[in-house]
């Protein structure tokens, strides 16, 4: 059975919130409070491939210490984009 788009919206929002180091919940859980409900389905596919990544790697693509790799290049851009117009209010 396919999962409804509501659905997985509530999924990737809790697993957002539950990564497991507190710098990657903040980031991915206010982003998904803020700006995941307005991606498109392709959007949405990007950022759950980013989520099924590990947070030490998420952490040092996030900060710019290693390369992100091309495929997940966009999505973390925009969990990056949202985090700073956030910490620049």
């Amino acid at each position: 059975m396919a999962e409804d788009r509501e659905t997985r919206l509530k999924r990737l929002r809790l697993r957002s919130w539950r990564r497991g180091i507190k710098e990657m919940d903040l980031m991915f859980g206010a982003f998904a409070d803020e700006e995941m409900a307005s991606l498109t389905d392709a959007q949405l596919d990007a950022h759950e491939m980013l989520m099924a990544e590990h947070d030490p790697d998420l952490l040092t693509w996030f900060t710019g210490q290693e390369k992100t790799p091309e495929e997940l290049k966009d999505a973390l851009a925009r969990v990056q984009n949202h985090f700073l117009s956030k910490k620049a209010t």
